[in-house]
């Protein structure tokens, strides 16, 4: 048998087998994207966190499960990387530089939180909860879904349990923090059903200047072999752009919402033939996983809270392992820094995105992992 049969063969042994391909597998891709749009439609609707991406993720994951036959291109997939990377990028902006000197020390504290907080929910799911090492390792970041996912299947990790532990960590975090609060002031969802973006009548300049930097960015990626190519290089490249202020668009919030929807479809889609009881079981060992994280970082914004002379509870909001938007928009509806949370997030993804895949791969050319 060739390889490339062997590796078939052993993609198709697994539950769901491999679902996001190149090829022409069976299964129809116009009804894994309906489905995901639905979800996502649903999860909007009800103000739910990060909808798009986990109402699609949810969605698929059900029909799946139910024994629907779906799947994904894996070039569409790799297109719709590419426009994440771009929006993660536009969250930089010129006027962050001379900011950032004065939030050193509770930077420097949340790359300790990242480190501290990753290697005890490691050691969590190694001893309880029973995953490999590069499945544990890439599940317990604190932040970074898309990328971790991204990451560890690169990495030889599990997807479908990094992908469902790291949704069960946000909407826990997510949903939490804004309930918990409520005791200190008024809170309500964000209005809209449509992520952070701009309009589709964005001038024709900038429309340019982000797509050069998804296309360009992704392949300089590949070119210098950064971990996760297609969201990396886009990313470090449209925050170069947007930090040198030659533009200040990010991709439409139409376009952003669809990324969601095909990057959600595509982890649903192989969950096929995956037992119900082990999807549960993966949810209620990341019940653990959040605790530790929100009790990690509680603790941080109490010590950081002494040394920069900021509120502990709005430390606590930089570093909740959430979704940028979401805690920015928390951040704006107490009233607090939103830049100061937004900018915390924006380097807890950096750190998540280019250090620990860079960190796994020494510790397994040192046999740690």
């Amino acid at each position: 048998m060739t390889d490339a049969a062997s590796e078939t063969a052993e993609q198709e042994a697994k539950p769901g087998g491999d679902r996001m391909t190149s090829g022409r597998p069976k299964g129809s891709m116009l009804l894994a994207l309906a489905i995901g749009a639905g979800g996502g439609l649903l999860f909007a609707w009800v103000k739910l966190p990060l909808p798009w991406m986990m109402g699609a993720m949810v969605a698929t994951t059900v029909a799946a499960v139910a024994g629907a036959n779906i799947r994904i291109e894996y070039r569409l997939r790799m297109m719709m990387i590419c426009i994440l990377g771009v929006m993660l990028g536009s969250a930089f902006r010129p006027e962050l530089i001379d900011r950032v000197g004065e939030w050193a020390v509770s930077i420097a504290g949340l790359l300790v939180y990242a480190v501290t907080a990753g290697a005890l929910v490691t050691w969590y799911f190694r001893r309880v909860g029973g995953y490999d090492p590069v499945t544990s390792y890439f599940a317990s970041s604190p932040g970074g879904l898309n990328e971790m996912v991204i990451v560890g299947r690169e990495m030889g990790g599990d997807d479908r349990v990094i992908a469902l532990t790291h949704s069960a960590r946000i909407l826990l975090v997510v949903m939490t923090i804004p309930f918990l609060f409520r005791l200190f002031a008024d809170y309500t969802p964000p209005q809209g059903l449509l992520p952070t973006g701009s309009s589709l009548d964005i001038p024709a300049v900038d429309w340019a200047i982000l797509a050069a930097c998804a296309v360009v960015g992704a392949v300089l990626g590949k070119a210098l072999r950064l971990p996760a190519a297609f969201l990396v290089g886009p990313m470090v490249l449209s925050g170069a752009v947007h930090i040198g202020g030659l533009t200040e668009a990010s991709p439409p919030s139409l376009l952003v919402a669809a990324a969601q929807v095909v990057l959600g479809t595509g982890i649903g889609c192989r969950f096929a033939g995956t037992p119900v009881r082990e999807i549960l079981r993966i949810v209620k060992i990341s019940i653990g996983s959040t605790i530790i994280l929100l009790a990690s970082g509680v603790l941080f914004g109490l010590a950081l809270e002494q040394i920069t002379g900021v509120p502990w509870f709005v430390l606590v909001l930089a570093y909740a392992p959430g979704g940028l938007a979401e805690m920015s928009l928390v951040a704006l509806a107490l009233g607090r820094d939103v830049a100061f949370v937004a900018t915390h997030h924006i380097f807890r993804i950096g750190f998540i995105v280019i250090l620990a895949p860079l960190a796994f791969r020494l510790m397994r050319r040192n046999k740690v992992v």
